[in-house]
């Protein structure tokens, strides 16, 4: 018969190991600053000027120019930072780009139209068929990257995205 402590303990354990793929510790030095260099598909994660880390990345589906609208499938471009972070993302892990700012949203309003938001960068979904730029205006990395970025990056982080 099992005790329901045995119970108990192994539904813990049990728990713990499904969230054991997206685990990743890093212990280098901070992130200080992402650039995103859009025309060259290209993340990099820096500690002030030191390179850290570089990606290949995917983008929006229309990646040529700054977001300004909902739907647009343009990654935006400009100063922003990492502001949440989502371990539960349906794309692998993700964190949140502060897109809009209050300048995306003043000039939004004076076009009348939505800035859109929710812009991330994360890992691939799971039927994901290797299109590039497929993103709605995120920035998309593997998941395997997504679980090294996930671990190195802290909320608060700078995020300049460049054309």
């Amino acid at each position: 018969m099992i005790s329901r402590r045995s119970l108990i303990a192994g539904s813990a354990a049990f728990g713990l190991a499904g969230c054991a793929s997206h685990a990743s510790v890093y212990t280098g030095p901070d992130v200080t600053r992402i650039q995103v260099l859009k025309e060259r598909r290209e993340m990099q994660l820096l500690n002030n000027r030191t390179l850290l880390k570089s990606y290949k990345i995917d983008l929006g589906f229309s990646p040529a120019g700054h977001k300004t609208q909902e739907g647009d499938g343009r990654t935006p471009e400009g100063g922003y930072r990492i502001d949440r972070r989502n371990p539960n993302s349906r794309f692998h892990l993700s964190l949140g780009i502060s897109y809009p700012d209050a300048n995306d949203l003043a000039y939004a309003q004076a076009k009348g139209i939505d800035p859109g938001g929710d812009i991330f960068i994360h890992g691939t979904p799971q039927r994901w068929m290797g299109t590039p730029d497929w993103t709605w205006g995120c920035i998309a990395v593997t998941n395997e990257e997504m679980d090294e970025v996930y671990a190195m990056v802290n909320t608060g982080t700078l995020i300049y995205i460049y054309a």
